[in-house]
């Protein structure tokens, strides 16, 4: 059977919410923010309660990967699963509700704790989590819907800084002089990210991934930089000192 798109969400969203454990379902990414085109990829959480178990998924029959809880790291995004559905691409996203109420909590005393995620060069905030409650529309269940909360603006900012700071010192010291070109513009990129995040967080604007965020914090000239980069030091260090004074005027 083919959907229109209004009848596709609400059949995968009933599907999900059948699941046993599941308490809430969530339309994300650029369809819930309205920024979408017509094949952009649907993005659903399902919020549970409990031990979740993904075979509960894939006996629903759906073409596509299934993952483990924990797959994709012990944290706050714990798994998934890679979908096509009536011919379109799902992504689903594991969301324990006992980790998001506790990362909600942290947030809102100004507490975070840094992950790794693959393809996040600058990983994640364990604030991510509250970040969907906050921008993503639900569909099943019910769910909090937080502001960002003023500890998390005053404390946020001073540790994405800091992580950008230290990224830098090692750059300098690391790298420039040895001329390794691929690990100063690894070490500039990421960063941008991590200044990109303080930015962000300062202004109070929640973030859900990377792919906007250099654009968002006013960060795009670490482009020209990064292409600029040369072989010998004295390049690599101008490009350092570039980017400094650019993450400086953010």
């Amino acid at each position: 059977m083919e959907y229109d798109d209004d009848a596709f969400r609400e059949y995968v969203a009933e599907r999900l919410a059948a699941l046993p454990q599941a308490r809430a379902v969530t339309l994300g990414g650029s369809r819930a923010q309205g920024t979408h085109s017509p094949d952009s990829d649907w993005d659903f959480g399902v919020y549970y309660r409990g031990a979740f178990d993904p075979d509960d998924l894939r006996a629903i029959g759906w073409e596509g990967e299934v993952f483990d809880v924990g797959a994709w790291g012990a944290g706050v995004f714990n798994g998934g699963a890679w979908l096509i559905v009536d011919g379109r691409h799902v992504d689903v996203l594991y969301r324990d509700l006992d980790v998001v109420e506790r990362e909600l909590e942290e947030s809102r005393a100004g507490r975070f704790h840094w992950e790794p995620l693959m393809f996040h060069l600058a990983g994640i905030p364990s604030y991510l989590v509250v970040a969907e409650l906050a921008v993503n529309e639900v569909l099943r269940g019910s769910l909090p819907r937080p502001e960002f909360p003023a500890a998390l603006r005053e404390s946020a900012p001073k540790q994405w800084r800091e992580r950008a700071n230290l990224t830098m010192m090692y750059a300098k010291n690391a790298y420039v002089t040895r001329g390794r070109v691929t690990e100063v513009a690894g070490a500039l990129a990421t960063a941008a990210m991590y200044t990109a995040h303080a930015v962000l967080a300062a202004r109070g604007e929640w973030v859900l991934n990377e792919k906007r965020m250099l654009t968002d914090a006013g960060l795009r000239d670490i482009d020209h930089i990064i292409a600029e980069l040369g072989p010998d030091s004295g390049s690599l260090a101008r490009g350092v000192a570039s980017a400094e004074q650019l993450f400086a005027e953010k």
